[in-house]
């Protein structure tokens, strides 16, 4: 079976996990501060903050920007459940924004007509929730244009979106954004088995991030709030979790860094060659905007309804007899049964309805081979003859 996606592990990989394995610190230690300055630096962000996922760093992103009860968080449905979830958590109310058929992002013009009706009902989000789907960056600029007229802060989802950049400037630097968060998941760009980040530019966020993800905790002395003991003193200043990131998994996750641009660079020759391959075949292809260089976490093709009668399902599975990995990003998050106790039903955001129909997430990874690629090219061929 030819995956959607999978890790590429070197043997400086796993010398840089066993060097580890071997130190004083398994957790906890210097590798981790090591890893998230290495990220901070590639995207030009003063601060970083490993945790133990992308959604653990979503959800503390939330409460560093003090969401809670009553609140509203908007967000896009074309994007996985725990980037609404993470509102849910401290308490919030979620709605969504139907995305932008073309990128899979969500539409700023949607969301600039629903602000708009948003402040004539006095009821504002406090955070919107931009997802750079596939790893192509949402319009950050035209997000912040809103984000200075209506005064609501912004958490990027960039958890495809490490290596990727908007502008010619790589995501993560939060020039648009209060905070923004990378997955280190097996099928992202790079991994550190499981694992996020948070990034930003802010110190008092950097501040609650990093007691939040410790149980609440700081040994800082100038964080400090009552008189301290002596030296082996802390406090516990809000009620956190320990969303702590290992440093095992930081020396993978330092490793891959190192690879980080080659591993986009593979991604898109290979997403180059499905550009040039599958134009004869009855399908809708992934486009790239101008603005921004995408680290193609996905390649997401569509069926194309007018020139077949094949239905998504009839073609998945097809492709998984063939022995293709296939999967589909995202079911929308609004259908959901949870969100749909809440209200939401089908016919909500029909964008991401008709898009969800037909999508179709194909192989695509930095340690696919061509002759893999061709493989899928021919199945896809077989599949929608």
């Amino acid at each position: 079976m030819i995956p959607y996606g999978r890790q590429d592990i070197s043997d400086e990989d796993v010398a840089a996990v066993a060097a580890v394995l071997r130190s004083e610190f398994l957790t906890q230690g210097p590798v981790i501060s090591a890893f998230e300055k290495s990220v901070a630096d590639y995207c030009g962000a003063k601060h970083a903050v490993a945790m133990n996922s992308a959604t653990s760093a979503l959800h503390i992103a939330c409460m560093a920007v003090d969401v809670g009860a009553g609140d509203l968080v908007w967000t896009t449905p074309n994007t996985f459940v725990a980037t609404a979830n993470c509102a849910r958590y401290c308490g919030a109310d979620v709605d969504f924004v139907d995305m932008d058929p073309l990128t899979f992002n969500m539409s700023v013009d949607l969301l600039a007509g629903k602000l708009e009706q948003a402040a004539r009902a006095g009821r504002l989000p406090k955070v919107v929730i931009p997802v750079h789907f596939s790893g192509q960056s949402a319009d950050m600029r035209a997000i912040d244009a809103l984000r200075q007229k209506y005064g609501f802060k912004v958490i990027e989802d960039a958890s495809h979106a490490i290596g990727a950049r908007y502008e010619d400037v790589p995501v993560g630097r939060c020039t648009y954004s209060d905070i923004a968060v990378f997955s280190l998941h097996p099928v992202k760009i790079i991994t550190s088995g499981e694992g996020g980040l948070a990034l930003t530019n802010d110190d008092a966020l950097f501040t609650k991030l990093s007691q939040l993800r410790t149980h609440g905790i700081t040994r800082v002395a100038s964080e400090m709030q009552q008189d301290v003991d002596g030296p082996w003193y802390y406090e516990m200043n809000a009620l956190g979790y320990n969303y702590r990131m290992t440093d095992i998994q930081a020396a993978l996750g330092l490793s891959q860094m190192e690879r980080l641009d080659k591993f986009v660079a593979k991604r898109h020759h290979f997403a180059k060659r499905y550009d040039e391959l599958l134009p004869e075949l009855p399908l809708i292809l992934p486009v790239q905007t101008r603005s921004s260089h995408s680290s193609l976490h996905l390649y997401v093709v569509q069926i194309d309804n007018r020139r077949t009668n094949l239905d998504r399902r009839t073609v998945f599975e097809k492709l998984r007899e063939l022995g293709i990995g296939v999967n589909v990003h995202y079911i929308p998050v609004h259908l959901h049964p949870y969100y749909r106790a809440l209200g939401f039903k089908p016919g909500d955001f029909p964008a991401s309805e008709a898009y969800y129909k037909n999508a179709i997430s194909i192989p695509l990874y930095s340690a696919m081979t061509e002759s893999q690629q061709d493989r899928v090219v021919e199945a896809l061929g077989e599949a929608l003859a």
